[in-house]
């Protein structure tokens, strides 16, 4: 009996080390320099620093998507050709594209833009099969918190799990990175990550 359950437990043991160490999960994020709402010209994008800070605290690899056209430096201008993007539903090239098929897990990081995830994002989005895949979406804003972005990715993403999503300030990702890491933190172990 002694042996039967030593095995049980050596066969558990293993698999469970196999699939965990099969498991593998990726921070996929879209984050802007240059001059942001509220917190003026900035060299690190506020939801790059969130997705950074996720991609540490999970074992995440990190991919930044990039437009191939970079958006203007200037936030009026910026915002004006973002409303224009999603008006057109345009989905601009990227320079990069990132092959998903073998994470189990993907968290999107993105900025809101009138309400939606830039463009750019529904082009990388919209190049893959979600199919089977947790998808954990989290944001910056300035009061607008995820916007219904939960909602449109369930839409977009076909076979996919959309779990609870995060939003912080862009504000407190630049200032008050401390803050933000706390919410972070409460929001990943909400999610039992």
């Amino acid at each position: 009996m002694r042996t039967l359950i030593l095995t049980a437990l050596i066969v558990t043991a293993i698999f469970t080390s196999s699939f965990a160490a099969e498991a593998k999960s990726l921070v996929v994020v879209f984050s802007r320099t240059d001059e942001n709402y509220n917190v003026g010209y900035i060299t690190k994008g506020n939801t790059m620093i969130l997705a950074e800070m996720i991609a540490s605290k999970t074992g995440s690899d990190l991919f930044e998507i990039k437009p191939e056209k970079k958006y203007p430096a200037d936030y009026d201008t910026c915002i004006d050709v973002a409303k224009k993007e999603l008006n057109a539903k345009a989905r601009p090239a990227i320079l990069e594209d990132k092959d998903v098929s073998e994470y189990d897990t993907v968290y999107f990081g993105y900025p809101i833009w009138w309400g939606d995830l830039p463009m750019c994002f529904y082009t990388f989005i919209e190049g893959h099969d979600w199919n089977g895949k947790k998808i954990i979406p989290f944001c910056t804003h300035e009061g607008s918190g995820l916007a219904g972005t939960e909602r449109k990715l369930k839409s977009a993403l076909k076979g996919a799990e959309v779990m609870k999503g995060l939003a912080v300030r862009g504000s407190t990702a630049q200032n008050d990175k401390a803050g933000a890491e706390k919410a972070i933190d409460s929001w990943l172990k909400s999610l039992g990550m």
